[in-house]
């Protein structure tokens, strides 16, 4: 069996047709986030909104043994553009549909029953942990500040993600 890693690899990627590395506010602020919390960027990029490539990146970066989890930023949204989801579930070994519920439930106290109008959501794909959370700065912020920073920090009773990580892979 793996031992629990000391530091989670993480890969973050901003899916969106209209920001690039000098517009893109997300990745850069999530990015920072993982390094505050004592864990590690293995890699990070921008692509558009297209389902081919999303699934390309994600594919791979699962298939990266120093990739513990991925984050994208962006593309869960109901419009026409917005296929994060439509491109990553299909990966998905498990999905986890406790993440929905609880960043639903978080992102109902900032912006009310807007929320509705995200489709975030998360699960499992060759062992890794994928979150595909919303483009805005408030949802990314919703996202990572009360629920995934606790969730990723080895210390967090009764359990946490990073206790599981070595048996993701279990048959």
């Amino acid at each position: 069996m793996t031992e629990i890693p000391a530091s989670v690899g993480f890969a973050v990627l901003t899916i969106s047709d209209t920001r690039d590395e000098t517009s893109d506010r997300t990745g850069p602020w999530l990015r920072t986030q993982i390094d505050e919390s004592g864990h590690h960027v293995v890699d990070h990029g921008i692509i558009p909104d297209d389902i081919g490539m999303i699934r390309a990146k994600i594919s791979a970066w699962a298939a990266d043994p120093a990739i513990h989890a991925i984050i994208t930023t962006g593309g869960t949204g109901l419009t026409g553009r917005d296929v994060t989801i439509e491109a990553i579930r299909p990966l998905f070994d498990k999905e986890m549909d406790g993440f929905a519920a609880v960043f639903h439930q978080v992102s109902y106290q900032s912006v009310g029953v807007s929320t509705i109008q995200s489709r975030a959501m998360a699960g499992i794909a060759n062992g890794t942990y994928i979150f595909a959370i919303p483009g805005s700065m408030g949802g990314c912020k919703d996202a990572w500040n009360h629920v995934l920073k606790d969730e990723f920090n080895r210390d967090h009773k009764p359990c946490n993600l990073v206790e599981l990580i070595p048996r993701l892979k279990e048959s």
